[in-house]
């Protein structure tokens, strides 16, 4: 169904089983999950899809090494399988990811870390490499039998630095673990989605439509692109607005303080020197004020990052010029021979770890695990219950969702009829890593589409196996590349417009593709894309030209991209 229909049908009937509140990863694993187990479930957001804290991630699937220290060991175990499963069930998105830790001392931390681990200490001494070499064994450990990743190595100094050889000279060590890298969290995070609504006819997703307020058994939603308003008779609402969620519940009459979320920064710079450097290796490392940081290979960019930072309102979060100079200078940490300017930064973007509320002295120290806060009759004067779900990360959003739909499931009387452990994701269904084995997919979509495999390798990279819906799509009618954007076709971004929910530019620019995150734009491919995607969308010229004004805003004020 397309958004008006689905809109039409709230109109004849505002009754569903549940109301999801907020599209980010945990919303929309949820909402899957629950999707594939029968359940009538609406999930809107106030804008995009995966849109909020959920597009603002460092792109790693990871266990979280770091939370150890913070006896965190349950979330570890957690997060290092989900870790295992979206490498196996989504392959064309998530990989495994080399990860080296540069060390600059043998036994720093070693009694500071057991202080910490106490809570008698806000932050270790620098950690060594014995202390990062027993954090290794128990991160490996957790891994199990299966070897989705190889373990760790360690490398003296003059191994590491005949691997890498721009490296900061003073280290004594490295050690190289993997986690996993995922490519395009926004597409990712999209594909779970639209997995949800093909399993289950009952199931509807919709971006751009806000919650006002909540009365006795009624949620009154608004279209914010229509400001058209909707009545919708939830049974049970699940209030997944990530750092939003004490907001989304005053807006229902409630007053709760369950969110603590520090905002996290990150820069994508375009800088082929510090890209050799790396490799395809992230580094992850201690920066000099104690900080866990890191250096990532985004494709042919590096993205820098993170913050830490308090904050108490989520709309409020940018990234800001004293968090800019922070990333620049970390580098000379590792590579002390390199410069990076303000000049080769080609995007920066920043969002809201939805964290649960904490007393902690360090926001190092707020915990990174996820839990349910269930408000019902007894609270409030709704007569429906309100499951809030706290904290979470990328990771472990699938395991998060699955106690979720399970405490769903027994609110209705249900019995779980399908789990997610090992299902595929989008186009990772049926796709293979295995070279000679792509080759033949390829070939085999050329036989039956008639395009060229060298635009077929383009989409299997963006799409995996989606690539034969895709290729089907542009074939059946003529088609051209784009004029300022040949890497893209007209009937590519018309299939992404009619099948991928997309609303407005921004949409298209930011998630459905990287373009904007990679510093691909420039104004000429904003203005051919609003018209080719407007003409898909039936904009008038007017349209086409707010929208392509309001993306070049967009680009400059939060994400500090001048075209």
């Amino acid at each position: 169904m397309n958004r008006n229909e689905i809109l039409e049908q709230l109109k004849e009937n505002p009754k569903v089983s549940v109301l999801i509140v907020g599209a980010g990863i945990n919303g929309i694993g949820t909402f899957r999950d629950l999707a594939l187990n029968g359940l009538d479930v609406l999930m809107v957001d106030r804008g995009d899809f995966c849109s909020g804290a959920s597009a603002a991630s460092s792109h790693m699937a990871h266990g979280g090494i770091r939370y150890l220290e913070n006896g965190e060991f349950r979330l570890v175990r957690e997060a290092v399988g989900e870790r295992n499963r979206l490498i196996q069930n989504a392959p064309h998105i998530v990989q495994p990811l080399p990860t080296t830790i540069p060390i600059f001392k043998y036994f720093s931390g070693l009694l500071n870390a057991p202080l910490k681990f106490l809570g008698w200490l806000d932050k270790p001494s620098e950690r060594g490499s014995i202390i990062i070499k027993l954090g290794l064994i128990m991160y490996d450990a957790y891994t199990g039998n299966t070897r989705t990743v190889p373990r760790h190595q360690f490398f003296s100094r003059s191994e590491s630095l005949s691997r890498w050889s721009r490296l900061n000279p003073e280290i004594v060590n490295t050690a190289k673990y993997y986690d996993g890298l995922i490519s395009n969290p926004e597409r990712l995070a999209l594909e779970v989605m639209l997995d949800g609504e093909a399993d289950n006819p009952h199931a509807r997703a919709l971006n751009y439509v806000s919650m006002v307020k909540g009365e006795k058994d009624t949620i009154v939603l608004r279209d914010e692109l229509t400001d058209q308003t909707y009545e919708v008779r939830p049974q049970l609402v699940i209030n997944a607005a990530g750092p939003w969620i004490d907001f989304v519940n005053h807006s229902m009459g409630l007053s709760t303080r369950s969110i603590g979320g520090t905002k996290g920064s990150h820069v994508v710079i375009d800088h082929p020197e510090l890209r050799a450097a790396i490799g395809e290796n992230e580094f992850f490392f201690e920066n000099k004020d104690g900080r866990i940081v890191l250096l990532f290979p985004l494709q042919d960019r590096v993205m820098i990052g993170t913050s830490d930072i308090k904050i108490d309102n989520p709309d409020e979060a940018y990234c800001t010029d004293e968090e800019v100079d922070y990333f620049i200078g970390l580098v000379a940490r590792v590579f002390p021979d390199i410069k990076v300017t303000r000049e080769q930064i080609v995007f920066r973007f920043t969002g809201v770890r939805p964290l649960g509320s904490s007393g902690a002295k360090t926001t190092g120290q707020y915990s990174r695990d996820h839990h349910i806060e269930v408000l019902n009759g007894d609270w409030t004067n709704l007569d429906f219950p309100i499951y809030s779900l706290v904290g979470g990360k990328w990771t472990s959003f699938r395991a998060f969702s699955e106690q979720v739909t399970d405490k769903v499931l027994t609110f209705f009387s249900l019995p779980r009829q399908k789990d997610t452990r090992d299902l595929p994701i989008g186009g990772g269904r049926g796709f293979s890593t295995d070279e000679n084995e792509r080759k033949r997919q390829i070939e085999g979509f050329a036989a039956w589409t008639g395009l060229e495999k060298e635009r077929l390798q383009v989409l299997y990279s963006r799409y995996g196996s989606r690539t034969e819906a895709v290729a089907t799509f542009m074939k059946r009618a003529e088609d051209e590349p784009l004029k300022t954007l040949p890497s893209y076709t007209r009937r590519e971004i018309m299939f992404l417009a009619q099948y991928e929910k997309i609303a407005r530019l921004d949409d298209l620019l930011l998630r459905r593709t990287m373009l904007a995150m990679l510093g691909r734009l420039t104004k000429e491919i904003v203005l051919e894309t609003a018209d080719v995607l407007g003409d898909a969308l039936g904009w008038s010229s007017e349209q086409k030209t707010a929208e392509a004004e309001r993306t070049l805003r967009l680009l400059r004020d939060r994400h500090g991209v001048q075209l």
